[in-house]
């Protein structure tokens, strides 16, 4: 299954919204599981820049897209993940399963 820089260029980023808490989780889960099951890209790419108000629940949908992509022998690539949140998925021991690297402070 290729990764490469192009192939992961030429596959549309998925922008995920402002706010993703635990309110809004369930929703914003079923719309990417959505938009995901009709792209045949092998490598997702979400853009999570947008993201300004967040909680755990933000990462436990990155993890559960990942998860689906994964059974489908597919794979996520984060861009733009704030700081915050990367330091978040450190903390929680799941930045290696995003594929984050995240600088330690």
């Amino acid at each position: 299954m290729p990764t490469s820089a192009e192939e992961v260029q030429a596959a549309p980023a998925l922008a995920l919204p402002a706010e993703l808490t635990h309110r809004q989780a369930a929703a914003i889960l079923a719309g990417l599981q959505q938009t995901l099951a009709q792209q045949t890209q092998a490598v997702c790419v979400l853009d999570a820049s947008a993201l300004a108000q967040f909680d755990s629940a933000a990462l436990a949908v990155l993890l559960e897209c990942r998860r689906t992509l994964l059974a489908q022998g597919r794979t996520l690539q984060v861009q733009g993940l704030p700081e915050a949140l990367g330091r978040m998925a450190l903390l929680y021991g799941v930045d290696g399963l995003l594929g984050l690297a995240v600088p330690s402070r």
